[in-house]
């Protein structure tokens, strides 16, 4: 059997690793930033993606999504960081733990769509045990309780004929399934009708009410958002979300789609700085 040749001490690789570190400067983040996790492998592999608010491009990505992996964000930024004034995160706690150490006077904002995705599984979690408490899908009450999912998930906007049927059919025959949903909409009614001035109060009475309404994954809720208020709060106050970065996470997850998948982070990592950083290429030819 033939031995493969050893590379020469001064050969180069044909594929060079490309070169993932980043110069962050102050025109990258302004003021405004936002953070979240893609899956870019199966096995819960992440990247975490950092996008300005203002700008809407990336500025700067790595593998893992832990607090350790965000502060190394805050490491290479130095002391610009002290011009961010507020970050959009999830309720993750290593993020929310990472922007508190590194930038302390920053306004920590959680984002609504993940505050109402919480009210959505609580709402199922309400229809699992009525599932249950009916002889699950062995009994005529158990197939109507399954059967009234998405009335009870979807937006009114997205709800079909049937699925208004469905919702008016819970009001009158389950009353803890429609107060669970009543509590859903209203919570997410603190983002689309309610004005910034009148937040705070409307927040307060949706915890009250969550918190004496005898179900208990709306209870568990109450606590979770309570102990995160302030955060709510400011997203609602400030208009931020992580709506930006959730459109640059499909066109990450497109990038790695087209390219039949990578088998390390770092040439995807190149890819979304190139693709999403705003990185202009004067072409030769151009």
């Amino acid at each position: 059997m033939r031995r493969p040749r050893q590379p020469a001490a001064d050969d180069s690789p044909t594929h060079p690793e490309p070169d993932t570190e980043a110069k962050i400067t102050l025109q990258e983040v302004q003021n405004e930033g936002t953070v979240d996790e893609v899956s870019w492998r199966s096995r819960h592999r992440y990247l975490t993606c950092v996008a300005d608010h203002i700008g809407g491009g990336v500025v700067w990505v790595a593998e893992g999504r832990s607090a350790a992996t965000l502060g190394e964000f805050f490491t290479q930024l130095g002391e610009e960081k002290a011009t961010i004034q507020a970050v959009s995160i999830d309720m993750s706690a290593g993020y929310e733990k990472a922007v508190r150490e590194a930038i302390p006077h920053a306004e920590v904002c959680f984002d609504p769509f993940h505050v109402v995705k919480l009210a959505g599984e609580a709402v199922d979690k309400v229809r699992r045990e009525e599932w249950n408490a009916q002889g699950k899908s062995k009994s005529k009450g158990g197939r109507w309780v399954k059967g009234t999912r998405w009335a009870l998930l979807k937006a009114p906007e997205n709800r079909t004929e049937r699925q208004d049927v469905a919702l008016a059919e819970v009001q009158s025959a389950n009353k803890r399934l429609y107060r669970a949903f009543l509590l859903k909409e209203e919570l997410r009614a603190l983002y689309r009708d309610v004005e910034p001035h009148e937040a705070e109060a409307h927040l307060d009475g949706w915890l009250a009410w969550a918190s004496r309404s005898k179900l208990k994954p709306f209870v568990r809720l109450a606590r979770t958002i309570r102990e995160r208020r302030d955060g709510v709060i400011a997203a609602v106050r400030l208009g931020l979300s992580n709506g930006r970065l959730e459109g640059l996470n499909s066109k990450v997850r497109l990038i790695s789609h087209r390219s039949f998948g990578f088998h390390s982070a770092g040439p995807l990592i190149a890819l979304i700085y190139l693709c999403c950083g705003g990185i202009e290429i004067d072409l030769p030819f151009s």
